[in-house]
């Protein structure tokens, strides 16, 4: 029966019209309870489900609002609840006699979800998923491709398949991978690792899976590329997340569809916007949602004064890590043509990685720095910040062996902690800063380092990381979003929520890194 329900929701569910986004459809109710911080985590109430419909809701509110002794935060707990979402009844409690990989192990299924029908602001989906923990109780896009390593080292080769069709149905549904199956995370994507997670995938299933997948592959390529026919009107020959450089190339940047302050987010926007007197509040906005986009929330690579994010300028830029991304999948697209024996096709899109390569080099690679770095076309100048998206070249094997010793040596004398790797040199408060690492770009790193030889050093990366996760694990049986690498308990911080626990990617990163020495 399973099957059949999730059959049905697969073939016929893109069809259903999707709710409005809770700050659209509440208005005044949504504006109200942010404002006044009902809940702590402004994410909290836009996840919870209403008991009625949306016009009744409103008019029972226009009416409740105006009793002398109307309590807000009561009428939210009559008027809406918070749906069921994990297997486990009661709060899970690690045990302590577990090994930190059996400990990931019995997270799986306390992490899986499945939603068939939309509730409230959550998408629908017919497949099981899992999600990353904490606050974020649906699947994140860029999560989803670390998760997916560590269940791979397990076996668990249906639930990615279900996870990867998952996004094949929203982008039959709205054209594109959004941030997460949630209705306020449509206007953005995340960093399109689609073509790895196929890759993943027919490392198990053989060739045909990327023939399989290659429709979506290439969905998820004009949504990146949507408006460039539209460039040479446009200011700075930007439009959405297509730039053209002054050389012709066309490159990618993040972006939203939206100049409104992030919903999840409201106050934090607000205030931001509010404090940047100098700046219009859409551009400020546009810029904060394009920096969610990245899945870099916050860092200083976006931010003009690195230590001020009412500088952020994050659509001025063409981030390094992105254009990697989309080479990959050009790539990728070319070799699914050539096992279809199509050779004007593959050419074409080898034609367009190739050119991408060499953009990258142009406007990416700064000889001084010996490392590649963002490109603000807006200034025609690179950032200037340093950061482990410039790993992303060697990690996409497009760099040339000079470069990526270059690179290798600034890792080394300059990210490396001894708790591993800083996502960025400067400490500003921000979570994708000093003195924080993430399980994803240790990843990407120290795979793009083997990818040239230089396996001592990402033997030392992944040994240090390994350590800072078991330590924090045997301290307190919790594996963590993010770790300070630098010092103290090893626990990281800083951004607009609290240090969350689970957790999907540093799960599946760990285990699959076990795995190697297993």
């Amino acid at each position: 029966m399973n099957k059949i329900k999730s059959s049905l929701v697969a073939t016929t569910g893109h069809l259903l019209l999707t709710a409005k986004s809770p700050d659209d459809a509440l208005g005044e109710l949504f504006i109200d309870v942010q404002n006044q911080r009902v809940y702590t985590d402004s994410k909290a109430f836009l996840d919870l489900v209403p008991k009625t419909r949306i016009k009744q809701l409103q008019r029972e509110y226009a009416l409740a609002k105006q009793l002398p002794d109307f309590n807000l935060k009561l009428f939210v707990e009559k008027h809406f609840y918070q749906p069921s979402s994990t297997h486990v009844d009661n709060v899970y409690v690690s045990d302590p006699s577990q090994t930190v990989s059996e400990h990931i192990s019995s997270l799986w299924y306390v992490l899986e979800r499945k939603h068939l029908r939309d509730k409230g602001s959550l998408v629908g989906l017919p497949y099981a998923y899992v999600v990353p923990g904490g606050r974020f109780d649906e699947q994140f896009y860029w999560d989803s491709y670390f998760i997916m390593l560590g269940l791979a080292t397990e076996g668990k080769w249906t639930l990615i398949e279900g996870m990867i069709k998952n996004y094949t149905f929203m982008i039959r549904k709205f054209g594109f991978i959004p941030t997460a199956n949630r209705t306020y995370f449509l206007s953005r994507s995340q960093p399109p690792f689609l073509s790895h997670m196929v890759q993943l995938l027919a490392s198990h299933k053989g060739k045909s899976t990327l023939v399989e997948y290659l429709p979506y592959l290439l969905q998820e390529y004009r949504f990146w590329m949507k408006g460039t026919t539209k460039l040479a009107k446009q200011e700075h020959r930007a439009f959405a997340r297509v730039v053209q450089t002054d050389d012709g190339s066309l490159m990618n940047r993040y972006y939203d569809n939206k100049t409104t302050p992030r919903p999840e987010s409201l106050n934090e926007d607000t205030e931001t916007a509010a404090g940047s007197r100098e700046r219009q509040a859409d551009r400020l906005y546009l810029h904060l949602r394009a920096g969610a986009e990245s899945g870099w929330d916050f860092s200083a690579r976006w931010f003009e004064d690195a230590k001020d994010i009412r500088t952020i300028h994050t659509a001025d830029i063409i981030p390094v890590d992105l254009n990697c991304l989309l080479y990959q999948l050009e790539s990728t697209i070319a070799n699914t043509y050539d096992i279809l024996k199509q050779p004007l096709l593959r050419r074409k899109f080898e034609k367009l990685a190739d050119r991408r390569k060499k953009a990258i080099t142009k406007y990416c690679w700064n000889d001084e720095d010996g490392f590649f770095v963002d490109y603000n076309f807006h200034h025609q100048q690179a950032t200037g910040c340093l950061s482990l998206a410039g790993i992303f070249p060697l990690f996409a094997k497009i760099a040339t062996p000079e470069q990526a010793a270059a690179v290798a040596k600034v890792i080394e004398q300059q990210f490396l902690k001894d708790g591993g790797l800083v996502t960025t040199l400067n400490i500003t408060g921000q979570q994708w800063d000093a003195p924080n690492g993430w399980a994803p770009l240790h990843w990407i790193t120290i795979q793009a380092l083997r990818n040239y030889g230089h396996e001592a050093l990402a033997n030392t990366i992944k040994g240090r990381w390994i350590k800072t996760n078991k330590d924090v694990y045997n301290k307190s049986h919790k594996l963590v979003e993010k770790y300070d690498v630098i010092g103290g308990d090893g626990l990281g911080g800083g951004g607009e929520y609290p240090l969350q626990d689970g957790f999907g990617w540093t799960n599946g990163v760990l285990q699959a890194l076990l795995a190697e020495d297993s």
